[in-house]
């Protein structure tokens, strides 16, 4: 199980927030999520594969040059994992990082959290 949740947040990180093309979103969002996930985030609380894939192709839109870079190894706890990373333009400093933590049901994701950061200035 510790190996499909580190494949899981790796994944999620590249394939579903950090991919500009729809599509391949919305094939990563069907293969790695539950169809009732559930997206916790600063703004608010989002269910399903439509409002998941809206909420990260609207993020994605305001900026679609940043990439996502993990810091760090992801860690797993039963179900559970978490991964640090940071975002902006490649090979600079990020210009925001965070933290996901998901829950796993059946060997994909039922929920993810994600926690940001402030990033000195």
């Amino acid at each position: 199980m510790n190996d499909r949740i580190h494949e899981l947040l790796y994944r999620n990180l590249q394939e579903v927030f950090g991919e500009g093309d729809a599509e391949r979103r919305r094939a990563a969002i069907e293969e790695l999520y539950t169809e009732d996930c559930v997206l916790y985030v600063p703004p608010g609380t989002f269910v399903g594969h439509d409002a998941l894939d809206k909420f990260a192709g609207d993020l994605r839109a305001t900026h679609p040059h940043f990439v996502y870079a993990p810091h760090g190894e992801a860690q797993a706890l039963h179900n559970a994992g978490r991964l640090a990373w940071g975002s902006g333009p490649r090979d600079e400093v990020p210009d925001y990082t965070g933290v996901d933590v998901i829950i796993v049901r059946d060997g994909k994701i039922e929920a993810l959290y994600v926690f940001l950061d402030s990033v000195p200035s």
